[in-house]
């Protein structure tokens, strides 16, 4: 089993709401399982800003899945709560972002991890620092690396 770090965000219809369908939903999967969370925080929302703010979180997993299958299980847990990709950096009803997967180093692409923009959003580092600060510590010095 390997841990990942996991971001989740919402702006639309119930985020709060969404964002526990989509813990249970992940925890509910065979090859994933949530080991801690951090709380819930509200943000303005990044990148395009004429939208309501988000509630997001970090939770941290283990997981028998390799980086691209996680990824294939957050779209699919995306997907069937409804979310429609339609604007970038717009209105979500669910986002489930692989911010990191131990600490490895990783680009595709469908994939980068750690997250190319982890280390700008505070609504990823904050509650990634809540669980797990030795991780937002590597991913902001992978940054600086370059």
């Amino acid at each position: 089993m390997g841990k990942a770090w996991l971001g989740l965000g919402a702006n639309i219809g119930r985020p709060r709401a969404q964002m526990l369908e989509a813990l249970r939903r992940l925890d509910a999967h065979p090859d994933i399982h949530i080991t801690r969370k951090s709380g819930i925080i509200e943000t303005d929302p990044w990148g395009k800003t004429d939208q309501d703010p988000f509630l997001n979180m970090a939770i941290e997993v283990e997981t028998a899945l390799g980086p691209i299958d996680l990824l294939d299980a957050c779209l699919m847990i995306e997907e069937a709560m409804g979310r429609k990709r339609t604007e970038k950096w717009g209105p979500r009803l669910i986002d489930i972002d692989v911010v990191a997967f131990g600490q490895m180093k990783l680009i595709t692409d469908r994939l980068t991890v750690p997250h190319p923009h982890a280390h700008e959003r505070s609504f990823v580092l904050d509650p990634l620092e809540e669980i797990a600060p030795s991780v937002a510590k590597w991913i902001k010095a992978q940054a600086v690396k370059g």
